[in-house]
């Protein structure tokens, strides 16, 4: 008998002083009310949100959608602060593990807040995208991020903080350390400030089809902090350094208002004048009357030059369209009509020859 008595008094004492001074009475009740948050957090996630995702998509703009999507992280997260701050409220603590619990909470409460700060940056970018006569798209991107960047940063140094950690000597080390990567990586940081460069001054954007000379000639895919992904029209993946965009002259084909044709027609030398005025008033006269060209924009059509081995005739204008595709059936369209021109007037194309006399002896 006396052997269940000790054994009752163990079991009360250890019920009583439980883990840490805290009963197993406030442990339960801590658990159950982290647990009944954990449960309304699962509600909030049900209803609340799902109400708003429903209410967000019945409205035109995008706007926000993104802002219910970007705050469904924080808010699930709340009940989990609010739970672990009601059961550890409820309970009773020795001085040092009370302090240690409240630096949990502070840490808890810090987090969320700079989360949130944080998921509101991405609906803020769609104000900014409002600003696209100033600012690129791909700007927009860098400048988001560079300020999600320092959300977190700040956010980690505040934490540090609440554990005592002091941030000013990491932030002194991380200076010197910053200023021999910087010695050693020039390359990487001329390649970003010309990203940033090729950003600000629109020289191109995602999509466009450009010309490096010498370089690269294809579509953009990416505008990286280091370099730009073009795909070239073999459909191989360039990756250029962004260096070379601000140190060297960028065509920028897809902004071609109008596509020019330039051509050096060769005719033969037994043309008579007659037949080169002719030929040259009926391209002229297409070049003015057809819908393929906009001639308010410039044209020529003239006898150029003697070349070694026919008569150069210089024909040049705009077309209508700025699409590729339609370019190269105007060009077609102009190429079968001038060939048509030169044989109605009984004309013919010169190709390179060249006369050899032999001398007899």
């Amino acid at each position: 008998m006396d052997v269940f008595l000790n054994f009752k008094d163990l079991f009360l004492s250890v019920w009583e002083k439980g883990i840490l001074g805290i009963n197993f009475v406030e442990i339960l009740i801590g658990i159950g009310i982290f647990l009944i948050f954990l449960i309304f957090r699962g509600l909030i996630s049900k209803l609340i949100i799902k109400k708003l995702e429903v209410i967000s998509k019945r409205t035109t703009n995008n706007l926000d959608d993104t802002f219910v999507r970007s705050l469904i992280g924080p808010v699930r997260f709340l009940p989990i602060v609010l739970g672990f701050f009601f059961a550890s409220y409820y309970m009773t603590f020795e001085t040092d593990t009370r302090e240690f619990i409240n630096n949990v909470n502070r840490t808890l409460i810090t987090i969320l807040i700079f989360w949130t700060i944080h998921q509101i940056v991405e609906p803020i970018s769609y104000v900014l995208s409002g600003l696209g006569k100033i600012l690129t798209r791909e700007l927009i991107s860098w400048i988001v991020k560079s300020i999600k960047i320092l959300i977190f940063i700040l956010g980690a140094a505040a934490v540090l903080e609440l554990w005592g950690i002091k941030i000013g000597p990491i932030i002194a080390g991380l200076g010197l350390f910053g200023v021999a990567v910087a010695l050693g990586a020039q390359d990487l940081f001329k390649n970003l400030i010309s990203g940033i460069l090729v950003l600000v001054e629109k020289r191109f954007k995602m999509g466009d089809w450009i010309l490096v000379e010498g370089i690269i000639e294809g579509i953009v895919e990416k505008i990286g902090f280091r370099s730009t992904v073009i795909r070239k029209f073999d459909k191989s993946i360039a990756i250029i350094p962004n260096f070379q965009f601000a140190e060297n002259a960028v065509i920028n084909i897809s902004q071609t208002t109008n596509w020019i044709i330039s051509w050096t027609i060769n005719l033969q030398y037994d043309s008579t004048i007659d037949q080169l005025k002719t030929v040259r008033n009926e391209i002229e006269n297409y070049i003015k009357t057809h819908k393929d060209f906009k001639p308010e924009l410039g044209y020529a059509v003239r006898v150029d030059s003697f070349a070694e081995s026919s008569i150069d005739m210089y024909v040049r204008c705009f077309t209508q369209t700025d699409d590729w595709d339609e370019w190269l059936a105007v060009k077609e369209r102009l190429a079968i009509e001038i060939k048509q021109i030169v044989e109605k007037n009984k004309a013919s194309f010169a190709f390179p020859s060249q006369s050899i006399y032999v001398e007899k002896k």
